[in-house]
């Protein structure tokens, strides 16, 4: 019974509602004087208690993803990268044999509708993995959206752009397929001919949860950074036929995944060329979810600065990026830092926007923008020009190259 899955909720929930209806059904028996009677009341609401906001913490865990698994709950869990016994034909993953990207369970995918269904080759498929970071040691849960032309015959040397799409805080990887519909989107424009046939990772902005790590190297703790920008495309790189070019390469999310986003492009340009940002925020700042994300002493400060991206473009050299960012005059708090981002944007840096009338800081906004961006994003990145290694021939023994003896 997994951690995530609906067993275990309804388990929960079913639970909680036999406790209430326990206690009102004993409390009668309970209501005589004595110590007996008082400790029988005092265990029934706190048995009750216990059950109702167990159920709740299942049904918000399930809903966020703060923890993945049982391991991942408890700390049982493994920071070294993990060789992976051979694929069968029966794995449902698609990645090359690798330490780096390993096959997981559903990780609640199979709770997702109008994910393909069918043959690879016609309409694609998604996988879900986890991503073991080398340097970092972290482990990230992770789905892998591969386009039709991924299984087709005559892309099999091909390599394909990436999108890394980052989900919200403190939204998982679900949030990305269940709500946002980031792979049923990318099926839909591509068999419009509206996005190139791209390769999706979908990763959500923290690799220490349930502390909120806004894609920073913290000084002495998690290196979320380094992970995205030297790890994740290692692996990936590693084990999908991928551009290895960075104008292949780009980063899209929603809130602080969006900001995450920005910041990959801004900091790290070399690695992400375009970046698309809804309802982000321009400035990491420390909060309860984030802890001290930049240190202390003199060079705490240094580091926050680095991390406001309208202070990067006022005071340091502006990267070779594309940048989309996507508010809303009414209802969204980021609007203002919007403009003020887009004004300081310069070249060779270019950008673009999406402004709506009135919106809010939820799905139902984001789900209008997402197709619009992705489709800006495919305009973005490269195709890839370099393909795999072709197969090389067998080599011919000294026996069968030499002519065969006369008689």
């Amino acid at each position: 019974m997994g951690l995530t899955s609906r067993t275990l909720l309804y388990a929960t929930v079913l639970i909680a509602l036999g406790c209430v209806g326990l206690t009102v059904w004993v409390w009668p028996r309970l209501a005589s004087r004595g110590p007996l009677p008082v400790l029988g009341r005092l265990g029934a609401i706190v048995v009750t208690q216990f059950a109702v906001l167990l159920a709740c913490a299942v049904a918000v865990n399930g809903e966020f993803e703060f923890y993945g698994t049982w391991d991942e709950l408890l700390g049982h869990v493994s920071t070294a990268p993990a060789h992976i016994a051979e694929l069968g034909t029966g794995s449902g993953v698609y990645a090359q044999h690798t330490e780096l990207v390993q096959p997981a369970g559903p990780q609640g995918l199979d709770r997702v509708k109008g994910l393909p269904v069918g043959p690879p080759a016609k309409v694609g498929r998604v996988e879900s993995v986890r991503i073991i970071g080398r340097r970092t040691r972290a482990i990230d849960p992770a789905f892998v959206y591969l386009p039709p032309q991924y299984f087709q015959r005559q892309f099999h040397r091909q390599r394909f752009p990436v999108i890394v799409a980052i989900s919200g805080y403190p939204g998982g990887i679900m949030n990305l397929a269940s709500f946002l519909h980031v792979p049923q989107t990318a099926g839909q424009l591509e068999r419009a001919n509206r996005l190139q046939p791209t390769v999706i990772v979908m990763v959500r902005p923290t690799i220490a949860p349930p502390r909120d790590t806004e894609c920073v190297d913290v000084p002495g703790g998690p290196q979320a950074e380094t992970f995205f920008t030297k790890d994740l495309p290692e692996a990936v790189k590693a084990a999908y036929r991928v551009g290895h070019d960075p104008s292949a390469w780009g980063a899209l999310g929603y809130s602080s995944g969006g900001s995450c986003a920005l910041q990959l492009a801004l900091r790290d340009p070399k690695v992400y060329t375009s970046a698309a940002a809804l309802s982000a925020d321009y400035k990491v700042s420390d909060d309860l979810t984030t802890g001290s994300l930049f240190g202390s002493g003199p060079l705490a400060a240094r580091r926050a600065e680095g991390h406001d991206l309208i202070w990067r473009l006022h005071h340091l050299p502006v990267p070779r990026v594309s940048v989309l960012v996507a508010s809303s005059r009414q209802g969204e708090r980021d609007y203002g830092p919007t403009l003020r981002f887009l004004k300081a944007v310069r070249a060779p840096m270019t950008s673009a926007r999406i402004i709506l009338p009135r919106g809010s800081h939820h799905f139902t906004t984001w789900v209008r923008e997402i197709g619009p961006a992705m489709e800006w994003m495919g305009q973005q990145l490269t195709f890839p020009q370099d393909t795999t290694p072709a197969p090389r021939p067998p080599r011919r023994t000294a026996q069968a190259a030499a002519p065969p003896k006369r008689r």
